[in-house]
């Protein structure tokens, strides 16, 4: 057992106890990572805010058998911006509960890491393009391996006739490899989808209302397909 440095931003707590936290982190070079906030709880805790979702903290933890206590904590970036816009906390969360899905402990997630914080600063900067939450889901799918075809036919490569939609084939299918469960989609909506997955977060494409509408349920679902779960945070377009 030793003491150790990890920076992180937290994805989320849950109470421990009667006094502790379990705090869940994104760490860049442990993947998810599970800590315990010993008397954060209580009122004259000295971790004050700085265990708050969102927040990218640099940590010294003590290693433990089953979760490692955070014996220090300082704020590298509060993301202070975007907790007071609802949007920005949906898009935020959004973001957060992917990375929470697709994590896994003790394995490094450098492109993830990268990607959240990217994303957390771009809506801390101000009110959030109507596409970041899905060029965000479109580059967590090319990270963690189930990215959509959109330029060519998911199941045999060609380049025309992308008629259709398939969530099972992994994105449009031609004419030829359509089945029973795939769909057409609105007119240019694939080539709109492949100008936002290859923007940066920052400067991502003028945007079309109808598109964007569009183009962020069909990615919401092609996720949730692959994932085999529901992005709670998003249930708030359901509304």
């Amino acid at each position: 057992m030793a003491l150790y440095n990890e920076t992180g931003i937290v994805l989320r707590s849950y109470p421990f106890g009667e006094a502790d936290r379990v705090v869940v982190l994104l760490s860049p070079n442990r993947g998810k990572l599970r800590t315990v906030a010993k008397g954060v709880r209580k009122t004259k805790s000295r971790f004050g805010g700085r265990l708050e979702p969102f927040t990218h903290v640099d940590l010294v933890l003590y290693e433990g058998r089953n979760l490692d206590t955070i014996t220090q904590v300082s704020i590298i970036e509060a993301f202070a911006h975007l907790r007071n816009d609802l949007d920005r906390v949906v898009a935020a969360g959004t973001m957060l509960e992917l990375a929470d899905l697709v994590a896994q402990e003790n394995e490094p997630t450098h492109r993830l890491f990268l990607l959240l914080q990217r994303g957390l600063r771009v809506l801390d900067d101000g009110q959030p393009h109507p596409d970041l939450v899905t060029a965000y889901l479109l580059k967590a799918a090319e990270i963690i391996g189930v990215a959509p075809a959109l330029e060519h036919c998911a199941s045999c490569g060609r380049t025309d006739e992308l008629r259709k939609f398939s969530f099972a084939a992994g994105g449009v299918v031609c004419e030829r490899c359509r089945s029973a469960g795939s769909y057409a989609l609105r007119a240019g909506l694939t080539d709109y989808l492949a100008a936002v997955n290859a923007s940066d977060l920052a400067r991502l494409p003028d945007p079309d209302a109808a598109m964007s509408k569009e183009a962020i349920g069909v990615t919401r679902r092609f996720v949730e397909y692959h994932l085999e779960r529901r992005l709670v945070s998003l249930a708030v377009l359901d509304h």
